[in-house]
């Protein structure tokens, strides 16, 4: 059994029952111990009786704690926010039904802020599409008592997918946006720095609120970038000088602004990004130009945009729902304009150099290899969420997994990096069993191309061997996106034992391998 489902009322329309399994109405007599999640969906029932729903309500937060209390910690449940779905309202100013609902939900947020297993979906959210006549169809519900009409069925279940994808931090990294009727109204090279709309009235209001939306955007970690047939100097000018101009250079990690083809370009913010392509949405109010990049590109993401500028403001919130919400954010994903940007200086100051070890001494790199704590737990759990490229076996782990990995006797490295550039934050992870065997390593695309990979596990296998683990072994899971990172363990002097199916096994008896660190990293 997959999921666990604990309810009140029929709605397995809502969630299927391909491995998943669901309570009896309103019983948490039961909660099997072999599910790999929980979903708490308790909603108000179907009643004329107020007074009795209201008591109804007022037990339900009691209900779930008893359920919680019984769930390990390393295994997640979704929680459900409960909505008055069918009710009828006799006198206004009794707002007892409401009021026990309101309480559940804010017990239910404020519990999920410090318990990390504990996911919250509101479920308002998606029923605010629907016009409150269509979220029962009473046919159905006096036939088998199901809450939610069947017409949502295949709605919800794709607000739940990505629901899902939420909860695992998965979204997409970059924003790429063109600039001219998009970022602003007019065209800069022929209305002049004054003449472009931006502010005001309409229309400059509307391309005002999508720019200040975008800076939130970036507050909550997205990467924002720049594709623009413009004169560079133009628009660095008109970056500078427009009082109204609420993204800046500051607010963009690269960019190209150029005559060059929009695709060209693309890959070279990729590049220049170190992210993949199919991280990337492209923002451009040209449907040739949007044309041209899904043609060329099709693993970017080219969405339809607005014919008329008021329209921005839903276009926002689609970009956001469909591709770049995530459950929560960390002081790593907040300092991701900066770090994009540092790699961007790292890149060019690559390039005046000749010799590339002289190049890495340049940097002053200084790499801080520490035990995993409370407060490096959240950040690595969602690397093994997110991390896709340099990853050895992609296993996804959530904050529970890894605590009882930590409690089994696991020894967890994190890796920092700080150079000349700047500090690129907690970048990769080591997670070792306490037989040896290295389950996951895996570093952010953001610091590879300097050896780094390679000097940290070096150091950990010296931390290892001074722990008085003298073997290890490893193994590397092929996935449509780590093929780089296929040789690595060969490369470090491991010896491969097995290959099958592409999944390859090594060993190594530490002593044997080279664990010397160039004189340019600074571990500490």
């Amino acid at each position: 059994m997959k999921t666990f489902v604990f309810r009140n009322n029929t709605i397995e329309n809502l969630f299927g029952t391909k491995d998943t399994e669901y309570s009896g109405y309103d019983d948490i007599s039961r909660v099997p111990a072999d599910a790999s999640e929980y979903i708490w969906c308790y909603q108000v029932a179907a009643s004329p009786d107020i007074k009795l729903l209201t008591n109804e309500v007022q037990s339900y937060w009691d209900k779930f704690l008893l359920v919680y209390k019984q769930i390990p910690e390393e295994k997640d449940i979704i929680a459900c926010t409960i909505v008055d779905v069918a009710s009828i309202s006799y006198i206004s100013d009794d707002f007892s039904l409401r009021n026990a609902a309101a309480d559940f939900n804010r017990q239910l947020t404020e519990f999920a802020s410090s318990h990390s297993n504990v996911k919250v979906a509101d479920m308002d959210e998606f029923l605010c599409q629907y016009p409150r006549k269509d979220w029962t169809d009473w046919k159905y519900f006096f036939i088998s008592q199901m809450i939610f009409s069947p017409q949502l069925t295949l709605p919800f279940r794709k607000w739940w997918k990505r629901k899902t994808e939420e909860f695992s931090l998965r979204r997409k990294k970059c924003l790429v946006l063109d600039l001219d009727n998009t970022l602003w109204g007019g065209i800069l090279g022929e209305d002049g720095i004054d003449g472009i709309k931006i502010g005001g009235d309409y229309p400059g209001k509307a391309f005002l609120y999508f720019q200040k939306a975008l800076a939130e955007l970036v507050r909550c970690g997205v990467i924002l970038t720049v594709c623009s047939k413009n004169n560079e100097p133009d628009v660095l000018e008109a970056w500078e000088k427009n009082p109204f101009m609420v993204l800046r250079k500051d607010s963009f990690s690269a960019w190209r602004i150029n005559w060059n083809d929009k695709a060209g370009n693309i890959r070279e913010l990729a590049q220049e990004l170190n992210i993949g392509l199919d991280s990337m949405v492209f923002v451009d109010d040209s449907p040739a130009e949007r044309e041209l990049v899904r043609q060329a590109l099709p693993m970017v993401e080219v969405p339809d945009f607005p014919d008329q500028p008021y329209r921005l403001p839903e276009f926002f919130r689609m970009l956001v729902e469909r591709w770049f919400r995530i459950y929560s954010v960390n002081d790593e994903d907040r300092q991701k304009t900066a770090q994009y940007k540092a790699n961007a200086q790292r890149s060019e100051a690559k390039a005046h150099f000749t010799d590339f070890n002289e190049f890495l001494k340049s940097l002053d790199m200084e790499l801080t290899v520490r035990k995993l704590d409370e407060f490096s737990l959240p950040r690595v759990a969602q690397m093994t969420q997110k991390t896709n490229q340099f990853n050895l076996t992609t296993r996804r782990y959530t904050d529970g997994v890894i605590k009882a990995f930590v409690s089994e006797g696991w020894i967890i490295y994190t890796l920092s990096v700080n150079d000349r550039f700047g500090d690129s934050g907690i970048t990769g992870a080591i997670m070792v069993t306490p037989d040896g065997r290295i389950d996951e390593f895996l570093m952010s695309c953001r610091v590879l191309g300097r050896g780094i990979e390679s000097a940290f596990i070096r150091r950990v296998l010296s931390m290892l061997r001074e722990r008085g683990i003298t073997r290890v072994s490893a193994e590397y899971i092929p996935t449509l996106k780590n093929a780089q990172v296929k040789d690595f363990y060969d490369r470090c002097g491991f010896t491969l034992t097995e290959e099958k199916d592409g999944i390859r096994h090594y060993e190594a008896v530490i002593a044997d391998l080279n664990l010397q660190l160039e004189d340019y990293y600074h571990i500490r």
